[in-house]
């Protein structure tokens, strides 16, 4: 097994004492640099408490130990620290772009996330990503001299281009963007303050996004055996789990279950993080970049899996996809959810003096009330959603 080195500050690494600043001007802390303050602050937020509530992939009263949006961010922002400190990054910029990244997921995970789009389909839709800028910018109303929680530009170039360029450099959307355009949120925000939508993000940025794709491959493994959606049998389908699989069994022989499946677990996690090491190391190699903005500046990712485990990373998503996240018990309860978000907005835009009033204040018109609307929904923890729900309609599903 290799053996990670970790290496002092590299020169291409984020420098906080070099930050693009704040929207807000705002003295310096005497006793954080300006990376660090981003950290405290996101995980001061309300928004952040509220992700303990909000569903990974399993609603909350389907068990305690299935991971939430809370326990998926804290095991991203561990492995995006530890990619940044193996490869000379600013550990705590990756760790604030690890703790932000989910805010603006609404409840219900990504079923909640497709029922906000139908709902705004008509006015440019619903993407987490453009809603955790909002959360951070603008919706988080806590400091006296500012809405949002007026964090650096390099934590807020992050947030929105953790997966690459969202346009081109004629400002053309890329990609997903392509059809749609970009979000208002980022349309909006990016009038205001250049995030620079056309380059690839720092590769602080870059190593969130991965220790993401990280964290979901191993927690949704773990929480699919444990949820009895599929085997470590069934897993042995995947020529990458299978062969790692083997080597616990020829290492300890006969394991319960729970050992068995914890041991191939922190394998997968340590494997994937020694490829984007290595991988990274002969990017960097080759690009020999010697400040931040050489990165930005590359056109391709440099922090990076490699080919071999890009394929892997694929069968494994494609595993889950038909055995977990397709698999009927979850697709149904999905449903339910849903269902749930859409009658909320339903009747919140029918009767929109059911929302509380510091969400209905200064919505004027649609389609900005049906936004305020979907700002409200997307705060909500799955609880208050069913509470909501309850309150307002005769059935309310239990989603079981």
């Amino acid at each position: 097994m290799a053996v990670v080195a970790f290496v002092a500050r590299a020169p291409f690494a984020a420098n906080p004492a070099e930050t693009r600043g704040r929207a807000h001007a705002e003295p310096e802390s005497p006793t954080r640099n300006a990376f660090r303050r981003d950290c405290d602050r996101i995980i001061h937020s309300s928004a952040f408490r509220r992700l303990a509530h909000k569903t990974q992939v399993f609603v909350f009263h389907e068990g305690d130990h299935f991971r939430t949006r809370l326990t998926h961010t804290l095991e991203v922002t561990q492995i995006a620290r530890s990619l940044a400190r193996a490869l000379g990054l600013d550990e705590d910029l990756a760790e604030a772009l690890a703790l932000a990244h989910d805010l603006g997921h609404p409840p219900f995970g990504h079923a909640g996330e497709r029922a906000l789009d139908r709902c705004l389909a008509e006015h440019e839709g619903f993407d987490h990503n453009a809603q955790t800028l909002r959360v951070v910018t603008a919706l988080e109303r806590r400091y006296a001299a500012f809405d949002g929680l007026n964090l650096t530009w390099e934590t807020l170039e992050g947030v929105v281009k953790h997966n690459g360029p969202l346009t081109d450099a004629q400002g053309e959307p890329l990609d997903r963007y392509r059809e749609r355009g970009l979000p208002p949120a980022i349309k909006a925000y990016t009038e205001l303050q250049d995030l620079e939508l056309w380059s690839w993000p720092s590769g602080e940025a870059q190593a969130a996004a991965l220790a993401d794709d990280i964290a979901y491959d191993a927690h949704d493994i773990d929480d699919g055996l444990r949820a009895g959606l599929f085997t470590l049998d069934d897993l042995a389908e995947l020529n990458f789990v299978r062969d790692m699989l083997a080597e616990v069994r020829q290492t300890y022989g006969r394991l319960d279950g729970a050992r068995e499946q914890h041991e191939l677990i922190r394998r997968l996690i340590t494997r994937l993080i020694e490829d984007v090491i290595a991988e990274t190391g002969r990017r960097l190699s080759a690009l020999a970049p010697s400040c931040a903005s050489d990165l930005r500046r590359a056109g391709t990712p440099t922090v990076a899996f490699s080919g071999a485990m890009v394929a892997a990373d694929r069968a494994i998503k494609g595993f889950l996809s038909s055995h977990m996240y397709r698999h009927a018990r979850v697709a149904r309860i999905m449903g339910e959810a849903e269902s749930v978000v859409c009658d909320l907005f339903t009747r919140y835009a029918a009767a929109p003096e059911l929302v509380p009033l510091e969400w209905a204040q200064g919505a004027g018109e649609m389609p900005g009330r049906l936004r305020r609307i979907a700002d409200f929904i997307a705060g909500m923890t799955d609880r208050y959603a069913l509470v909501e729900h309850a309150r307002l309609f005769p059935v309310t599903p239990e989603l079981r």
